[in-house]
């Protein structure tokens, strides 16, 4: 089964962009190298984001991840001129079941929030690879969607920058069994009572 893993940048109070969109505060001094990116696009074949995601990378004048199979989802159905760039109308979690279960290499899941957090509550995310950015933001789109969670993470390697970025790679721990604290905040399943 192919992994989805969501590779992805937060400031150091856990915000994906501020409240507008606006990631104007990922530009800064870096060090050599892309903190691991390179290789990290050469192991995927296909990259998950959301519609808001996809019309900022539209305003940076990027329509696609080149050589990539480009899967946006929106809650309108739409035709893409584009031809790696498909429009995807149905539940997160079903599609991203269904393809996980095709063969290929890992998937990128790259956001937003909204999209991290439905994919993640059915189940079918398997790492995260977090780059916390050493600014305070104060306000923002959070890396997900907020909801009542509880999701343990074990944690697979850490890595320091010189310029203060550290890199945190996690992989999701999978319940044996029960529902997840989101099944049962959704009505999905109930919790038991306790007396």
């Amino acid at each position: 089964m192919r992994k989805i893993i969501v590779y992805i940048a937060t400031s150091a109070d856990g915000f994906i962009a501020r409240p507008d969109g606006d990631i104007g505060w990922l530009e800064r001094p870096r060090v050599a190298g892309t903190y691991g990116m390179d290789e990290f696009y050469q192991s995927i074949d296909t990259v998950l984001m959301g519609r808001k995601t996809y019309d900022l990378a539209l305003k940076m004048r990027q329509s696609s991840y080149p050589g990539k199979r480009n899967c946006v989802f929106s809650k309108t159905p739409r035709k893409s001129t584009i031809p790696e760039v498909e429009f995807v109308s149905e539940d997160a979690g079903e599609f991203a079941k269904r393809l996980r279960a095709t063969p290929g290499k890992a998937i990128w899941l790259c956001g937003g929030g909204e999209l991290i957090g439905s994919i993640l509550d059915a189940g079918q995310v398997d790492e995260f690879i977090i780059h916390v950015i050493p600014i305070l933001i104060g306000e923002g789109i959070p890396l997900l969607h907020p909801r009542h969670r509880s999701v343990p993470l074990a944690l697979l390697s850490a890595r320091s920058y010189p310029d203060g970025v550290v890199r945190l790679h996690y992989r999701v721990e999978r319940r044996t069994s029960g529902p997840t604290d989101s099944q049962i905040v959704r009505g999905r399943k109930r919790a038991p009572r306790h007396a």
